[in-house]
């Protein structure tokens, strides 16, 4: 907890956009992205590591997913950042090429006095009960049934959620229509939904933010994030029927035999995966950038910043409970690098060194 909290001293977490100069000063040849708030984390570490290497800063603006995709499609980004990845008809009608950077696990945070992390145990099924409005008081006994012996207080449940476009609530809500019909036929899938209850939060910050100056409280955010913020998570309950608690192995274990070539873009999801150890609300993490470059310089500086990550990142990312992507895969990127992305002579942009 020590070595995490070291990791990222110097980084200015905030509700609302984060426009991180994360390398000093910004220079012509520094990298531009935006997107997703689950992976800023790293992101950071990295660009701070980066810079001091090879002189080069990354601006990344922690936006959300949604801004993140709006932002490429729109060219003012050099690449852009989301916890959904798209389809493969997205990516072809956008131009556009997607790869996973990292893996990591979006948990149920609470704020309860007197009672630690972990102590709290969540099924799906309540999970999506609470979010639908249905389960409002914290001594409710389906909460009560799931933890025997746990003096639940007789308050009334906060509920949180993100309320802007947002890849963790795309994994969250996933989630919740693979284990709760109810909630896949009131609420569904996507980055937004109509949420059935609640108040919301802007970025992973902005929802970790709400539930630890709100006692009562219930939200969702990365790992990193409950962990940065000193806030208690919860116990989940995987496939498997197993509690687990989240950490990198539950995260690795959920994406064990996932099969990244299956989807375009490696566009997998990891929720709800099988196996005793899994943790079941785990995804990785995307990057879009365009098939078909303006400028093939300016693209390969992202992709060497991106090379250089798995080179060098995978203790980094350790240390802040990520989950770095396997060797094998790294490699399937590179290839396509190579396959998919040329510069306006229609020349691959990306050879391996």
């Amino acid at each position: 907890m020590r070595r995490f909290r070291q990791g990222l001293a110097g980084f200015a977490l905030v509700t609302g956009i984060v426009a991180a100069t994360l390398a000093g000063g910004a220079q012509a040849a520094d990298i531009t992205g935006a997107g997703a708030t689950f992976p800023y984390p790293i992101y950071a570490k990295w660009a701070q590591a980066y810079k001091s290497d090879t002189g080069i800063g990354l601006n990344y603006q922690s936006i959300g997913s949604g801004g993140g995709i709006k932002q490429i499609q729109a060219k003012t980004v050099d690449f852009g950042a989301s916890d959904m990845p798209l389809g493969g008809d997205e990516l072809e009608k956008a131009g556009l090429a997607q790869f996973p950077t990292v893996m990591g696990g979006v948990v149920p945070v609470y704020h309860l006095p007197g009672i630690k992390a972990g102590q709290i145990k969540f099924s799906g099924a309540l999970l999506a009960d609470i979010y639908l409005g249905k389960v409002t008081k914290w001594n409710d006994p389906a909460i009560a049934k799931l933890n025997p012996g746990v003096e639940l207080p007789d308050r009334a449940i906060t509920v949180v959620h993100r309320s802007d476009g947002s890849g963790t609530t795309f994994i969250f809500t996933n989630y919740l229509s693979k284990v709760s019909p109810a909630w896949d036929d009131e609420v569904g899938n996507a980055t937004a939904v109509q949420w059935p209850t609640g108040i919301g939060g802007k970025g992973n910050e902005g929802v970790a933010a709400f539930v630890q100056k709100s006692n009562g409280a219930i939200g969702y955010v990365e790992y990193a994030y409950a962990l940065q913020n000193g806030l208690s998570y919860g116990q989940l309950q995987n496939k498997a029927g197993q509690f687990v608690m989240p950490d990198a192995r539950a995260f690795q274990a959920a994406a064990a035999n996932a099969d990244w070539k299956s989807e375009p873009g490696f566009g997998i999801l990891l929720t709800d995966q099988p196996g005793e150890a899994s943790w079941p609300i785990s995804g990785a993490t995307f990057i879009l950038v365009y098939q078909k470059q303006d400028d093939a310089e300016d693209a390969r500086q992202v992709l060497k910043f991106f090379d250089w990550s798995y080179r060098n990142g995978d203790q980094m990312a350790d240390d802040l409970h990520y989950v770095p992507l396997p060797d094998s895969v790294v490699e399937q990127i590179r290839a396509a690098w190579s396959a998919e992305i040329t510069g306006p002579d229609g020349k691959p942009v990306w050879t391996t060194p």
